[in-house]
C-alpha cells in the first residue's frame, strides 16, 4: 500500500499548495524549468534545500547524495555511471545556471560513517567506498587532537571544500568560471540550530549567516 503520510501529503498539496499556484505549475510546465542556482546537497532527510531556502517551484535544481560530495571530473567507461557528474552537465550545459552551492551540513551520517570507520551495511559495501572519497580530506584536517566533535565537524567543511575544488575539474564549469557567468559557493546547515554558515572564498572559513550581511 503507498504510504499513507504521502497521500495525505499530496491532498494537502492539492489543497493549498497547488490550488494557489496553477498558474505558477502551468507555466513551467509549458516552458520548462530555468532555475538560476543549483545546490548540491545531501540526501539526509533533515536538510532539504527547498526548505531551508524556502524556495518555490522551479526555482532551484538540486542533486543530493551521501555527504553532498562531488567526485572529480573522470572519464567515462561502458560500466561507469555518474549520476552527480550527469546533474552537473545537466545543471551546466542545459540550465546554464549561474549559482553553484554546495551544502554541507552538521550530524552527517555519511562523514560520521568515515570518521568511525563504520561496518559495511552490506558486502558491496557502496556507502564505504563513495566515502573513501574524503581519504585526502581527513588527511588535511589531520587528527581529531582530543575534539571528537570539532573534528568531525572539520571533516564536513572539508567535505564541501572538496566538492568546489573537484566541481573545478569540470571543464564546463571551469570555462564558466572563469568567463564570470558561473559562481560557485560553500554552505553549511546546523541541523539542530537551523543556523546557516556561509563560506567565505577569501579565508575559507564558515561564516554564520545574519539577515545584517
Amino acid at each position: 500500500m503507498f504510504p499513507s503520510r504521502l497521500t495525505s501529503g499530496y491532498q494537502s498539496f492539492l489543497n493549498g499548495r497547488l490550488s494557489r499556484e496553477r498558474e505558477r505549475y502551468e507555466e513551467l510546465a509549458k516552458s520548462g524549468q530555468h532555475p538560476e542556482i543549483m545546490v548540491i546537497g545531501c540526501g539526509d532527510s533533515r536538510v532539504a534545500p527547498e526548505t531551508i531556502f524556502d524556495a518555490d517551484p522551479g526555482e532551484i535544481f538540486v542533486i543530493r547524495n551521501i555527504a553532498n560530495l562531488v567526485p572529480p571530473c573522470e572519464p567515462d567507461t561502458e560500466t561507469s555511471f555518474h549520476g552527480t557528474s550527469a546533474a552537473i552537465e545537466f545543471g551546466v550545459n542545459a540550465l546554464k545556471v549561474k549559482h553553484i552551492v554546495v551544502l554541507g551540513h552538521a550530524s552527517c551520517g555519511g562523514v560520521s560513517a568515515f570518521a568511525n570507520n563504520a561496518a559495511p551495511l552490506t558486502k558491496r559495501d557502496f556507502i564505504g567506498k563513495w566515502m573513501s572519497q574524503i581519504a585526502p580530506v581527513a588527511e588535511r584536517v589531520g587528527p581529531p587532537a582530543g575534539d571528537r566533535q570539532g573534528w568531525i565537524q572539520r571533516l564536513e567543511w572539508g567535505v564541501v571544500d572538496y566538492s568546489l575544488e573537484n566541481l573545478m575539474t569540470f571543464p564546463a564549469v571551469r570555462d564558466a568560471v572563469e568567463e564570470g557567468t558561473l559562481t560557485l559557493h560553500g554552505a553549511y546547515f546546523g541541523v539542530g540550530t537551523g543556523l546557516l554558515f556561509i563560506r567565505d572564498p577569501a579565508t575559507g572559513r564558515f561564516v554564520p549567516y545574519s539577515d545584517a550581511d
